[in-house]
């Protein structure tokens, strides 16, 4: 077996970002930027308010009175002057009068028809927004590998973008395997069956991600039938994720199908519990990545391993393939007995990780609740109160 950081370290060396393409704002959602942007259009565009109130001279606010000569709301600039003794009438995202350097607030001031009275002291610049005080020209806004969240699409819109360099997001194919499974909703359990639930949670995980282009298919613990499904599937898919059928046993088809199909594994096994059996290779096109076949294997090694493969496949930097790592408290004292590093389902409730019920590879349930995995070292015990690392899934 290798360790887990050996593992992911072979599976992203083999893994590039798919080619660039020109993509509009609204259908760039969740991918990943192709080329950096530099802002052509400074944020704010003018000198703004940032108030209601009155645009005005800051040294005249000791004025007795000072009269209002105009009114400039937000929306195209009236070119209105700001002359001594005088004030214009503004409202908040307004352009400020020329010779104006300030905004006193409508609710600091008595206003007697043409006329107003500060009742409170203003500095130059006060309720400003100096133009370019957010986005200078120049500045870039983004960079590559970045993924276009709606922020990020919201900020190219205030540059007069349309469309974007993404890199492509790509196709994948979720292949479960096993006589015993049967497809939700197909009618009662025969003995020994159980329902497909992993090709669900799969997919769902890669939409999680932002991918759409997703398949997915299901074949019998027979070798022409699965040899049949992967030779389709990797050479019409930029990824194949296959649950089920990596392990060593007499029905476990995926390794003697692939060696037929000419595809060696990268590597088989991990140190890593649950989800030992972890496979990874690269066919001519698709990169195939074997995940056990109970739930809680799968969920972890696709996090562990498939989700950093998948990223660096769209394009993303390696600071967005990092994943949410944090110190939290225990809120009990939790020992690993085993030999290799384990990952224990868990909540953070109030910044305390506290593990969720059963921690066996079947267990969905206790997967259902988590929404954190504490990572434990081989042997390691942490004692309630004391900090260990934990991954935040959502």
């Amino acid at each position: 077996m290798i360790s887990e950081r050996e593992a992911l370290q072979r599976v992203l060396a083999n893994v590039s970002p798919l080619g660039i393409q020109t993509t509009r704002l609204e259908q760039a959602l969740d991918a990943f930027a192709g080329s950096e942007i530099v802002a052509t259009i400074p944020i704010p565009g003018f000198d703004q308010s940032s108030m209601d109130g009155y645009a005005l001279r800051s040294k005249d606010v000791t004025m007795d009175r000072l009269l209002v000569t105009g009114e400039q709301p937000a929306g195209r600039d009236l070119g209105l002057l700001c002359e001594a003794g005088s004030c214009i009438r503004i409202f908040t995202g307004a352009p400020i009068p020329h010779g104006a350097d300030a905004v006193i607030m409508q609710e600091d001031v008595m206003r007697d028809g043409n006329s107003i009275h500060c009742l409170d002291r203003v500095e130059q610049g006060e309720n400003l927004r100096p133009m370019g005080a957010d986005v200078c020209v120049g500045q870039i806004i983004l960079r590559r590998g970045e993924r276009l969240t709606p922020a990020r699409l919201s900020l190219l819109a205030s540059q007069g973008l349309t469309e974007i360099d993404t890199v492509q997001k790509p196709r994948v194919a979720v292949l479960t395997t096993g006589d015993e499974l049967a497809p939700p909703g197909s009618g009662p359990l025969a003995a020994g069956q159980i329902y497909n639930s992993n090709a669900i949670m799969i997919a769902s995980l890669l939409q999680r991600l932002g991918i759409s282009h997703i398949r997915t298919a299901h074949c019998a613990d027979d070798l022409e039938e699965t040899m049949r499904c992967l030779d389709h599937l990797s050479n019409s898919h930029d990824a194949v994720i296959l649950s089920g059928g990596v392990s060593v046993g007499d029905h476990d088809q995926v390794k003697p199908a692939l060696k037929k199909l000419g595809i060696e594994p990268e590597l088989w096994r991990v140190k890593v519990k649950p989800g030992k059996p972890f496979l990874f290779a690269k066919g001519q096109r698709a990169h195939v990545f074997g995940l056990p076949g109970n739930p809680v294997s799968s969920f972890v090694t696709f996090s562990l391993f498939v989700r950093p493969a998948l990223l660096r496949l769209m394009g993303a930097s390696d600071s967005e393939i990092e994943p949410s790592m944090l110190l939290a408290p225990l809120a009990e004292t939790l020992h690993n007995e085993g030999d290799r590093p384990h990952y224990i389902r868990g909540t953070l409730v109030k910044g305390c990780f506290k593990s969720s019920g059963m921690q066996q590879s079947h267990a969905l349930h206790a997967l259902a609740r988590a929404d954190a995995l504490l990572r434990m070292e081989a042997g390691e015990t942490i004692e309630a109160g004391s900090y260990g690392k934990v991954w935040q899934l959502h």
